[in-house]
């Protein structure tokens, strides 16, 4: 995988040499020959090297897979992925991807590998009629330059940009992404610093990287994958939402269904009743939009958008599938006239 790199330049040089890390919170400080926490940001004689120029992994889904629910709903999302992670979740639902490179029952994605160009990619898109080009499937704050040189060839075809992060940024890696990117997807995965840091990161920054996106003009959209006994405590619910009141009401909260996967295979599912559950912590704490996910038809206008004014049904789906949207380019209720936070057009 090292062929397929190129020298980074989300980097700084200390005094003594050593290159030090920017694209994610990490700021791994890296001797020649020494590797980063994701294993594919690495030193190679005095130069910060990253991934590109391949994808391990590349489809055409619907937008509100990834999930955005306020982001030109019914749109198809080309969304591309490369290898590894810099944190190590045990409950990953795309391990095979982002624990490709540190754990060895994940190393047959490597025969899932394709070069390609940034142009190739975009063309793929276009010929999929997508609206949208997404990194996704492993930690995208870890290929970043990779996925510049990518969404500056979307934008030149209209293309949105978005990223599917966990949210531990920089603020160096989200100000060079501003530009070009439409859209952040965060994990907001626990709301306790010891939970996060079992899981590779550290709570304050995702919070802080939440915040960042918002005031830099991100579309922001939240999801917290509700684990029983790991973060569906009322009181874990009640701080999250808490928190995104305290940025904007208007970000959409996904309140998601865990299901037993890789390394967490004792843990129960999340049934329809803690969605609920937390959906309304949610609605109380003052947030404008939650959504519950992966338990479609099981959750009733959970999955719907609705003016908060008004309660007009203005977006109703089934799973993936737009029924019914109301909502024009201008994002106004056709009820009441209040713009839904969002990009619709």
């Amino acid at each position: 995988m090292d062929v397929l790199t190129k020298p980074a330049h989300l980097f700084e040089k200390d005094e003594d040499g050593t290159l030090r890390c920017l694209a994610c919170a990490h700021r791994c400080r890296l001797l020649p020959g020494q590797r980063g926490v994701c294993q594919v940001r690495f030193n190679r004689e005095g130069h910060l090297m990253a991934p590109w120029g391949y994808v391990a992994g590349l489809n055409a889904d619907p937008i509100e897979k990834k999930p955005f629910m306020h982001f030109l709903p019914g749109s198809l999302a080309l969304t591309y992925g490369m290898l590894g992670c810099n944190f190590h979740c045990d409950f990953c639902q795309n391990w095979v991807s982002s624990q490709a490179l540190r754990d060895p029952a994940a190393d047959t994605i490597g025969s899932a590998v394709q070069p390609i160009t940034p142009d190739q990619l975009v063309g793929y898109a276009l010929q999929s009629g997508a609206r949208v080009v997404a990194s996704s499937y492993n930690e995208p704050l870890i290929t970043t330059e990779w996925s510049l040189d990518v969404f500056q060839a979307a934008k030149e075809q209209d293309l949105r940009c978005v990223y599917i992060s966990n949210g531990f940024a920089t603020p160096q890696v989200l100000h060079a992404l501003q530009p070009v990117m439409d859209g952040f997807k965060v994990d907001l995965k626990c709301i306790t610093d010891a939970q996060y840091r079992a899981l590779g990161g550290r709570l304050q920054v995702v919070l802080d990287s939440i915040a960042l996106a918002v005031e830099l003009g991100m579309w922001v959209e939240v999801v917290t994958l509700v684990i029983p006994d790991f973060n569906d405590s009322s009181d874990d619910l009640w701080q999250m939402a808490r928190y995104l009141v305290s940025v904007s009401a208007d970000i959409p909260w996904h309140v998601t269904a865990f299901h037993p996967m890789y390394k967490r295979l004792d843990s129960q599912r999340t049934n329809e009743d803690i969605l609920e559950r937390a959906a309304d912590i949610g609605q109380e704490a003052g947030l404008n939009y939650v959504y519950a996910g992966n338990l479609p038809g099981r959750v009733g206008e959970l999955e719907n958008t609705c003016c908060p004014s008004c309660h007009t049904l203005l977006v109703a789906r089934a799973g993936y599938h737009i029924r019914e949207n109301r909502l024009g380019a201008d994002g106004l209720c056709p009820n009441c006239g209040r713009r839904i936070a969002g990009v619709w057009g």
